[in-house]
């Protein structure tokens, strides 16, 4: 660039910074968007979440006649007496509250409307219309995987539902 001439401006006419801010301002909302698009696909592309197999844990890792939360996969492995196993969503069937486990009461119990839960995942008590969602549990190499990608509604607990080592 040489030396400016006497007709060469150097600033923006009012139109040119408007169209110009315009232009940015749509180049920043679509970049939020796709950032927003990655994330809620993220999880989807990974893999390993809910909504996919995810290993709960070791067989040994789970003693006969306890209930364990994994978080990761938003359910409860409930290992029974005679060692057979129980995948149960952490969602209860009235209103889908989160469902926790009181160990010292030894059930569930929903903080929403107060439904009760066996360690089965049947109903005791409340408005809960039916038993807590199964999901199915295959052991891989000593490993529980559990496939959350659709959980399984039933009527009531039968013990062929139950995972045999």
């Amino acid at each position: 660039m040489g030396p400016l001439k006497k007709n060469e401006r150097n600033t923006f006419t009012r139109r040119e910074f408007l169209g110009l801010s315009w232009g940015l301002s749509l180049l920043g909302l679509f970049a939020q968007a796709g950032v927003a698009l990655a994330r809620f696909l993220k999880p989807r592309i990974e893999g390993g979440g809910f909504g996919t197999e995810i290993v709960a844990g070791r067989v040994d890792e789970f003693l006969p006649g306890t209930v364990s939360h994994v978080q990761e996969g938003r359910f409860y492995i409930s290992r029974f007496e005679d060692g057979s196993f129980l995948a149960l969503w952490h969602s209860c069937t009235h209103l889908g509250c989160t469902v926790p486990w009181l160990e010292d009461e030894g059930r569930f119990h929903c903080p929403c409307h107060s439904s009760i839960f066996t360690p089965a995942g049947e109903v005791v008590s409340g408005p809960a219309p039916r038993p807590l969602d199964i999901f199915t549990i295959r052991i891989v190499d000593g490993d529980l995987v559990v496939n959350t990608a659709r959980p399984i509604q039933r009527r009531e607990f039968e013990p062929g539902q139950a995972t045999h080592v």
